[in-house]
C-alpha cells in the first residue's frame, strides 16, 4: 500500500469515527427534543387545567358576589322596614306624652283653682268679689 491510501484510510477512519460520534450526538439530540416536547406537552396540560380552575374560581366568585349584593339589598330594604317602624313607634310615643302633659297641666291647673277656692286667701277673695260692695250712707251736715 501506498502512502497516499493510507493516508486516504487514515483520513476515512477518521471521516467514520466522525460520523459515529456525530450519530451518537444526534441520538442525543433526538433523545433531548423528545424529552422537550413531553415537558412541553405536560406543562401544557398542567396550564390547561390551572386555567380551568381558574375559569370555575371566577364563575363562583360571580355567584358569591351576586349573593351578597343580593343580602345587602334584603338588609337595606329590612332595616329601612324597622327604621320606618321604629319611627312610627317614636311618634305615637311622642303623641301619647304630648297629650298626658296636657292632661297633667290642666289638673294642675285646676287643682290650683280648687285649692284657691277652698283656701282662706281665696275664700276671702271670693267673698269679697261675690259679696255686693257695702254702700256706705254720708250724712252731710250743713
Amino acid at each position: 500500500m501506498t502512502a497516499q491510501s493510507q493516508t486516504i484510510e487514515t483520513k476515512v477512519a477518521i471521516l467514520e469515527e466522525k460520523i459515529s460520534s456525530s450519530d451518537q450526538l444526534l441520538m442525543k439530540i433526538d433523545s433531548a427534543i423528545d424529552k422537550l416536547i413531553e415537558a412541553n406537552s405536560n406543562v401544557t396540560r398542567m396550564l390547561a387545567v390551572h386555567d380551568e380552575k381558574l375559569d370555575k374560581q371566577d364563575r363562583i366568585d360571580a355567584v358569591l358576589f351576586e349573593k351578597i349584593d343580593s343580602l345587602h339589598r334584603d338588609m337595606t330594604r329590612q332595616t329601612d322596614t324597622i327604621k320606618k317602624g321604629c319611627e312610627r313607634d317614636i311618634m305615637k310615643v311622642n303623641t301619647r306624652l304630648t297629650d298626658l302633659e296636657k292632661k297633667m297641666w290642666t289638673m294642675a291647673g285646676g287643682l290650683a283653682i280648687v285649692s284657691l277656692i277652698f283656701s282662706a286667701v281665696g275664700n276671702k277673695i271670693i267673698t269679697n268679689a261675690l259679696a255686693p260692695a257695702p254702700v256706705s250712707i254720708e250724712r252731710t251736715i250743713k
